[in-house]
């Protein structure tokens, strides 16, 4: 793990400033760690956009099969994908006009991380907000 890619700075921007998460991977499976979080993101006061090929309602909220799709500006592209996948929607977040790109605990891709930061987002990965958000105490 890279201390950067865990940027204190970058972590309280998107957990404290930022509202609207759109949660790549999110389907209507309660047993599904983005399930989990998206519902721990609303409790937070944040709104969640469910990203998923079904583009099923989740949590009371519409859903969009891709982030360009979402006709709305969103704040954070959070992304539920293998490493293998996630630097594609670290390219749309991009694409979209983000602000940040969060990969949860586990994925990594150091090249989108890279790329991301180039293009002026805040990017964190391999961590979750819930980890984040205990560890502060909040």
């Amino acid at each position: 793990m890279s201390a950067e890619w865990q940027d204190p700075e970058a972590v309280r921007l998107m957990l404290d400033d930022l509202e609207t998460w759109a949660v790549v991977g999110l389907g209507g499976d309660p047993s599904r760690t983005a399930y989990s979080i998206a519902q721990l993101l609303q409790q937070r006061g944040k709104r969640i956009v469910p990203v998923h090929p079904r583009a099923a309602t989740v949590l009371g909220e519409p859903g969009y099969a891709t982030l360009a799709e979402i006709p709305f500006g969103v704040d954070v592209v959070d992304v539920f994908r293998r490493s293998e996948q996630a630097g594609r929607f670290a390219d749309e977040a991009v694409a979209i006009g983000a602000q940040a790109v969060w990969f949860q605990l586990g994925v990594i891709d150091a090249e989108a991380f890279a790329r991301t930061r180039r293009a002026g987002l805040a990017m964190v990965m391999d961590t979750c907000p819930a980890i984040e958000w205990r560890q502060r105490g909040d």
